[in-house]
């Protein structure tokens, strides 16, 4: 009997809920796997199916998104031995799928705390709601490579928000494998979107597109990167979260601070009755 040839597995970008080479066609190589190395284009197409999922996840009941993400969370447990032997160890795959269940059971709590009724004098209700931003571009940290990325991706698509993640450059497989998880869960197409490659071609283009309203710069090492991306996020008056000082500890409680940070906050008026 002859011996199987192997076959090298390609890990694809994850754009619109689908997984698309790079338009340029290039890859790069990691732990003997070849992985997608985005293009601006790749962005621009990322962004492009974020927006288009705005409505949609926006529009959906807190509690069903709640449900989702929970959904997520189940899919990664299942495959907790696949991320082991990527080389994530594995109490990091158990703190990222409670993480998930963690942000899943604010779906529908955060409103009550982050909302509410204001005193106003006149005979008036002045109500806030909390409302998502819209499309967050967000740069993933290095280590750790799994838990950090969920812990930038579920604050950002609990509350209602869409992502396109910069995956880290030098531990892209623990992403592109998550991406294959939220493809067999019941997230909708475009709601996370998953770029491999390098941070000096996709964060520029993400940073400065019209169509982006937060960017999140986390995972960014480089001061001098990370102060131009806040001038090119400024064109739009992007929100902006800075990155994290070196050491963070993100095992620790995550508080509520990433998910109203990408949050607006809706006030209306409305008269009592007699």
């Amino acid at each position: 009997m002859s011996e199987r040839v192997a076959v090298r597995k390609t890990y694809k970008l994850f754009v619109g809920g689908k997984f698309p080479r790079s338009e340029s066609g290039r890859s790069y190589l990691v732990q003997d796997s070849n992985v997608s190395l985005a293009s601006r284009k790749d962005a621009r197409d990322a962004v492009v199916a974020a927006r288009a999922a705005v409505k949609g996840w926006a529009g959906a009941t807190a509690y069903n998104r709640g449900q989702i993400l929970y959904r997520v969370a189940e899919m990664l447990e299942g495959r907790r031995e696949q991320f082991v032997a990527l080389g994530v160890p594995g109490d990091e795959v158990d703190a990222a799928t409670d993480r998930w269940v963690w942000y899943a059971g604010w779906s529908d709590k955060l409103p009550q705390v982050y909302g509410g009724a204001n005193p106003v004098a006149g005979p008036y209700f002045n109500l806030s709601a909390p409302e998502p931003t819209g499309v967050v571009a967000v740069v993933a940290p290095e280590a750790p490579a799994l838990l950090g990325l969920v812990s930038v991706i579920a604050p950002a698509i609990v509350t209602g928000n869409t992502v396109v993640v910069a995956a880290s450059p030098t531990a892209p497989l623990a992403a592109v494998t998550l991406a294959e998880v939220l493809a067999t869960s019941d997230l909708p197409g475009g709601v996370v979107n998953i770029l491999t490659g390098r941070l000096s071609e996709t964060v520029p283009t993400l940073a400065a597109h019209m169509d982006v309203n937060a960017i999140d710069l986390t995972g960014v090492t480089d001061a001098e990167l990370a102060a131009d991306m806040e001038v090119k996020a400024a064109e739009n008056l992007k929100r902006v979260l800075r990155p994290v000082s070196a050491g963070h500890d993100w095992s620790a409680d995550p508080g509520l601070g990433r998910m109203t940070a990408l949050l607006e906050t809706k006030t209306v008026w409305h008269p009592k009755g007699v």
